[in-house]
């Protein structure tokens, strides 16, 4: 009896030693250093990070804004003559403000300035709100005051108080002068227009949509619709009249709901097509989809009561498919003529659009218009399976359509804008067909002249083609061996494959703005353990001057530290898998943390920061609560590299890139003694969400506690684009020949018997991007197995959660806090979102 008795005194020693042992080693959470970093106090300690150019019509010149603890700058850049001034003095310019309108102002608080470039861009204007009241004066009250007389004015009386509004200047300033000019005291006006308005590129017609029809209108009237939309006396011109809804010519009510659908039934709304560039021809994409299924989503907080949404969505492996048309509207003679499709095919088409210049990007208005100026509308066809795509070529005037190019792959084929050039004689087709994705020159009959980029490495896009030296400029990946993949550089090479040359080449991700004239772009550069620089470099690839360096002295001394890239090999023990580690600031490394995975699955996209950002809600942050928080890739995710890299997950999209995840991380835990490989824990959100559930059942003893919000659950219930895509589905023939289509995936629920671990779902209650149908069927499956979880509704949410991500973040880090570090919030109050709010009194 004795001896049972100390054994059991030994055991509880023993078992109490470990608790102790892993009590003294466990980090604290630590709420404040989390909170130090939110999202609206990283807007006070960092400012700009990049150049955002805005490109001017004359020359290679452009302007912009850059905003360091030092207040907002203004630039402007003349590229050929080598030149970067201020846009004007600050100094000054506060003055006169001060001067003219009352209000104070210095050097360092300016207003928010939104320029427009006037008189050729010799000067610019712009619009200053003042704190001084006066009284509004409506458009039809000036107009009665310019015609009325003596007489008439003694016999009007004012009604009632007048409405006080805040006075508005319109200002003027000559680029270089020493003076600035009030234009007039008229409030910038609003434009409504450009919410239906689709306007030729000559301005003499409008098109719009209003009971799902198409409706035109001259430039007279359109005029009195900018100033007045309810104006009387606007003509509007009837097109079609056997528009409906779901089978419409625009008009499309994504978002209403079943009050603002009837509200706004008779407003002007918007049509999307493609203009000629000689603004006679109006291309047009007709979708028949009522014969698709619809989907609801209910918000409950939208105002007396519970408004319904209904909105067509089509889910994988229906047998339904959207219908497409291809209409061609003619101005002069107002009639039309449809482009020779297939109908009955199920297939996905895409019109091509003409690049927008860069110096448009200001302009009021900027129609979207056909790649060709020569009456030919090119035009691509993917198959339903996303297997065949087929790159088209149809006469505006009569429809007639030619096959140029066909890809044909076993998995899905994606694609890029077609580049015409040399007076519409050539092209340049992007494709994967040598499982890298490169650009390939045929002439517009559809013949292949020659594969212009070649080798192991993944070509982005094209920037521009300089038609007189044959020159292609391009973005790719992967060109570097000893680079990082995902970083993207700016290129040039021969359109006969030769003189490939990097034009902004090192180790760092980068982002090219490129002029009109493919002469100069701007070069923003960093990784994510560097300061953000800017640079503006020529086409040869030199370097023109420095413009900036990102202000990051309040962040640093904030005691932010960078995080660490890394690279690890996949479970196969062949493939690189790169990533970021993110630590915590005050990391001791004497204890022991778990580990945070933050995933995205992709395959569009992998979440893994590849330049410096300040968007660390999801990963520094995280970090900061007393958690190691690593991103990283998995075979399967993101396109910048192999084909079949990208396509590895293809016929597995629940479980394909989860060994890598598991794998990885014990690599790292393997190379970092501090990282406790018992407490590992993932969260994510969309398919990031689908993805942290899924660990959490494929891999229950690993996995310990996830937080999956907005996931994809079951993809049986989502978009088919993603899901038929990135899976794949089957078609199948009968005998008669009718085509069915076979879809198989695997789903979430299906695995709810195997949690072990501690999972929190959330979802937002009007999702109508990943219906939050997927996250109550995944409760639903853990109730019926008799499971513990812990479930959050957003209500009145969209899938981004809106303004209420930062009590995601908070239920994130409570989550993780309880179950990993022993530390269970038990406060009513989220005091870290309290904190710095004002108290209303």
């Amino acid at each position: 009896m004795k001896k049972i008795i100390l054994l059991l005194f030994l055991g509880l020693t023993f078992n109490f030693g470990i608790a102790q042992e892993d009590s003294s080693t466990l980090p604290k959470p630590n709420y404040r250093a989390a909170a130090k970093f939110s999202p609206t106090n990283l807007g006070k300690l960092v400012h700009s990070t990049s150049v955002r150019p805005h490109w001017l019509k004359n020359g290679n010149r452009f302007w912009y804004q850059y905003k360091t603890t030092e207040g907002s700058k203004y630039y402007i850049v003349d590229a050929d003559n080598r030149s970067k001034k201020e846009l004007f003095d600050n100094e000054k310019m506060a003055q006169w403000l001060t001067e003219i309108t009352k209000d104070p102002y210095d050097a360092k608080h300016l207003p928010r300035f939104n320029f427009k470039f006037v008189k050729n861009e010799t000067a610019i204007r712009f619009y200053v709100t003042s704190t001084e009241k006066v009284e509004e004066v409506k458009e039809e009250e000036k107009d009665t005051k310019e015609t009325e007389t003596d007489s008439t004015k003694t016999k009007k009386k004012k009604k009632g108080k007048p409405k006080m509004v805040n006075k508005v200047y319109h200002f003027e300033y000559k680029l270089g002068s020493n003076s600035l000019t009030v234009l007039d005291n008229k409030k910038k006006e609003k434009e409504d227009w450009k919410r239906w308005a689709n306007i030729a590129p000559d301005s003499s017609i409008v098109l719009f949509s209003k009971h799902y029809n198409l409706y035109w209108m001259d430039k007279e009237n359109f005029l009195k619709a900018v100033k007045n939309e309810k104006d009387t006396t606007i003509v509007e011109n009837q097109w079609t009249t056997d528009g409906e809804e779901n089978y419409g010519y625009g008009g499309r009510s994504w978002g209403e709901n079943n009050e603002t659908k009837i509200k706004d039934k008779d407003k002007r709304k918007y049509v999307g097509g493609i203009w000629s560039h000689d603004s006679k021809k109006f291309v047009f994409q007709r979708q028949d989809s009522r014969h698709i299924g619809d989907l609801w989503v209910i918000n409950t907080t939208s105002g007396k009561r519970p408004t319904l949404e209904t909105y067509k969505y089509h889910m994988p492996g229906e047998d339904d498919f959207y219908k497409t048309e291809l209409h061609v509207f003619d101005m002069p003679s107002k009639s039309s003529i449809q482009v020779k499709l297939d109908t009955v095919k199920q297939q996905s088409v895409q019109v091509y659009r003409a690049p927008r210049k860069k110096s448009s990007y200001d302009d009021d208005f900027s129609p979207s218009l056909l790649l060709s100026k020569k009456g030919k509308i090119y035009f691509n066809t993917i198959s339903r399976d996303r297997k065949k795509l087929d790159i088209c070529v149809a006469d505006i005037n009569t429809g007639e359509v030619k096959v140029l190019i066909e890809e044909r792959f076993n998995t899905y084929i994606e694609s890029r804008p077609l580049v015409l050039f040399n007076n519409e004689t050539e092209m340049l087709h992007w494709a994967e067909r040598s499982g890298w994705a490169h650009y390939y020159l045929y002439d517009t009959d559809g013949n292949l002249k020659n594969q212009v980029t070649k080798g192991s490495y993944h070509v982005e896009r094209a920037i521009g083609v300089d038609e007189k030296s044959r020159t292609l400029y391009f973005t790719a990946h992967g060109i570097p061996n000893d680079e990082d993949p995902y970083y993207e550089h700016l290129y040039k090479i021969n359109l006969n494959g030769g003189g490939l040359k990097a034009l902004n080449p090192g180790d760092y991700n980068t982002s090219s703005d490129m002029a009109d004239s493919n002469r100069f772009f701007v070069n923003n550069y960093s990784r994510v353990n560097t300061v953000p620089k800017s640079e503006l470099r020529n086409s040869a690839g030199n370097v023109v001057m420095q413009l900036e360096e990102a202000d990051l002295s309040q962040l640093m001394a904030a005691g932010y530290k960078f995080p660490e890239p890394f690279k690890m090999k996949a479970d196969d023990g062949i493939t690189d898998i790169y990533g970021v580690i993110y630590r915590p600031f005050d990391m001791d490394s004497t204890k022991k943390y778990p580990l945070l995975e933050y995933v995205y699955p992709g395959p569009q996209t992998e979440a893994v920061n590849k330049s410096f950002s300040v968007r660390m809600d999801r990963l520094d942050r995280m970090a900061q609560v007393g958690f190691i928080v690593v991103t990283m890739g998995n075979r399967g995710g993101h396109p910048d590299r192999s084909k079949w890299y990208h396509n590895y997950g293809y016929g597995n999209l629940r479980d394909y890139g989860l060994a890598d995840k598991r794998h990885v991380a014990e690599q790292l835990a393997d190379k970092y003694n501090y990282i406790d490989i018992d407490k590992v824990g993932i969260y994510g959100h969309s398919g990031g969400g689908f993805m942290s559930t899924a660990a959490m059942l494929v891999y229950p003893d690993f996995f310990k506690a996830a937080v999956s919000s907005a996931g994809n659950h079951d993809n049986a219930i989502y978009n088919s684009w993603w899901s038929e895509t990135h899976h794949g589905v089957e078609e199948e023939k009968d005998a008669d020949g009718n085509v069915k289509y076979k879809y198989m995936i695997d789903n979430n629920q299906s695995l709810a018997n195997n949690l072990k671990g501690k999972l929190m779902l959330i979802t937002g209650d009007v999702d109508n991007n990943v219906h939050p149908g997927g996250t109550i069927r995944m409760a639903n499956a853990l109730i019926k197995a008799n499971k513990r979880f812990d479930f959050m509704l957003m209500p009145g949410q969209r899938h981004g959660f809106g303004n209420m991500t930062e009590y995601s973040f908070w239920l994130r880090a409570d989550h993780f806090s309880k179950h990993f570090l022993g530390v269970e919030a038990s406060s009513v109050d989220i005091t870290e979102m309290n904190r710095d709010k004002p108290k209303k009194k």
